[in-house]
């Protein structure tokens, strides 16, 4: 991977104007070799002094990005030690809160989860300890791309200019530069490391560590993990054109709008997963950090292959399920049987209260999609409202929840689809159905309105209320359509 890529695919997204302008810098190398009077029209005395002025100009150039690092760098450094300060200063009167017996909490050797301190403040000072030292982590991250992307553009400058300014100019500023030779930041994390370990921890350093550690950026994907999504995904599309073919040549079932609305719901929610994976592999191609915008645990959140893995898994259950469905005659099964055990799996995995199967990210959705459901009533994160907007791109699934209730409500035998069920489920007109239809609009607009509550900003929030206020008049007035349709037809 080319330099100018790694960096943009590891910076920290609030801080990208801080880092070098390694783009730029490269553009004013090529720019001037490219515009250079030529060797064979000019005398060298001509050549020298181009280069001469350009040089001037890159290296204020170069002057000016590293004041700006040494700025940033020295005014985080400072806020972090003065965290730190605070950190150690609560984790102090918390140690001697919990202390056996009074006696001082520097000689008590009791770790701090075992001594008498609520489990509310234990948690709250493990998660202050875990966010500060993700920040030290990316603070060092800054500390090193900056020096790279130096040591980078000041060596590609020498090899097109074929000089050695480059590098003395290096040796002269950038590795004498307080960024570079400060190590305050290898000394806080060696001392968070320390008290989080011996004080919270009772000198359990791998737990401490398994707590603390954030994987390297950009870390390689498990071959395993690889090996898995091709195993499902190919067997995916062998089955959806198993499928295809099955309902073309043998038919899917008595009437086809019935399997259609009965599966639908059910794909779209997969397909969705599969492209949220292939966003998540965009993202992390284009160096967008998904991670820290979706509010993500840095530790322990999904990769785009594990995203994938799980839709393909889904896809394969869906594609077999459609199967059944329609040879439930041939295999003599209930119908009824297919769909209901699809449900009953998706359910199941997103609901699964037990730590398997990626709990961290089943128990994050959830938490996201009852923000979503709940939205007038919390503080609107990026994530909430990204949700809710996938949300309104599959109003469809949403649709086929009350027809799936009727149908099995209707249905006088759960051991054949009845056709009746589904013709009268397919035609009810209930009050049911604009309502499901009209939650994905309204979840937007109910955030809309906290977002505007919440800052007071009419643009772009009211606006967008009342954008997604148009959709309750359509979903209200089609149903008054399909209400009150027959009945001038019939009086015509």
């Amino acid at each position: 991977m080319k330099f100018a890529e790694h960096l943009t695919a590891h910076i920290t997204p609030e801080w990208r104007k801080q880092y070098i302008n390694y783009e730029e810098m490269k553009a004013m190398l090529y720019a001037a070799v490219e515009q250079a009077p030529s060797a064979e029209l000019v005398d060298p005395d001509m050549l020298t002094r181009y280069f001469a002025k350009f040089d001037e100009q890159f290296f204020h150039y170069c002057d000016k990005e590293l004041a700006k690092i040494n700025t940033f760098y020295s005014e985080k450094m400072a806020e972090a030690t003065r965290k730190y300060g605070n950190l150690r200063s609560e984790l102090t009167e918390t140690l001697e809160m919990g202390t056996v017996k009074k006696q001082p909490a520097w000689k008590s050797k009791t770790p701090l989860g075992k001594r008498n301190v609520p489990a509310r403040k234990l948690q709250d000072l493990k998660l202050a300890f875990s966010e500060f030292y993700l920040g030290l982590i990316l603070l060092q991250n800054y500390q090193n791309l900056n020096f790279t992307g130096f040591r980078k553009i000041l060596k590609k400058h020498d090899k097109l200019l074929n000089v050695d300014f480059g590098a003395t100019w290096r040796k002269n500023h950038v590795e004498i530069a307080h960024f570079y030779v400060n190590k305050d930041i290898d000394r806080l994390i060696q001392e968070t490391e320390t008290a989080f370990t011996h004080d919270i921890e009772g000198g359990d350093r791998q737990k401490a560590m398994k707590r603390l550690r954030v994987p390297p950026l950009g870390e390689a994907q498990s071959p395993w993990t690889t090996f898995k999504v091709g195993l499902f995904s190919g067997a995916f599309v062998v089955l959806l054109i198993t499928v295809i073919l099955s309902a073309t040549f043998y038919g899917f079932g008595e009437d086809w709008r019935v399997g259609l609305r009965m599966f639908r719901g059910p794909f779209l929610i997969i397909e969705c997963l599969f492209l949220w994976g292939v966003n998540v592999y965009g993202w992390r191609s284009s160096g967008v950090n998904h991670v820290l915008i979706f509010e993500l645990d840095p530790r322990n959140h999904l990769s785009e292959q594990n995203i994938m893995e799980i839709a393909s898994v889904f896809g394969v259950l869906w594609a077999i399920s459609v199967l059944f469905y329609i040879y439930c005659d041939l295999l003599s099964i209930p119908q009824y049987a297919p769909p209901i055990f699809l449900y009953t799996i998706m359910a199941a995995f997103l609901l699964n209260p037990t730590k398997t199967f990626y709990h961290e990210a089943r128990y994050w959705s959830v938490r996201v999609l009852s923000r979503v459901v709940m939205a007038p009533f919390f503080f609107v994160n990026f994530a909430d409202f990204w949700l809710a907007d996938q949300m309104n791109s599959i109003v469809p699934a949403f649709l086929d929840i009350p027809f799936v209730v009727c149908f099995f409500r209707q249905n006088p035998s759960w051991n054949k689809m009845g056709l009746d069920a589904g013709h009268y489920c397919i035609q009810d007109v209930s009050i049911a159905r604009p309502v499901v239809a009209i939650l994905p609009a309204y979840f937007r607009f109910a955030q809309c309105i906290r977002r505007f509550r919440d800052t007071r900003e009419s643009f772009p929030h009211l606006v967008n209320a009342a954008k997604y206020a148009t959709s309750f008049f359509v979903v209200i007035f089609s149903f008054k359509y399909q209400t009150t349709n027959g009945k001038y037809w019939s009086g015509g």
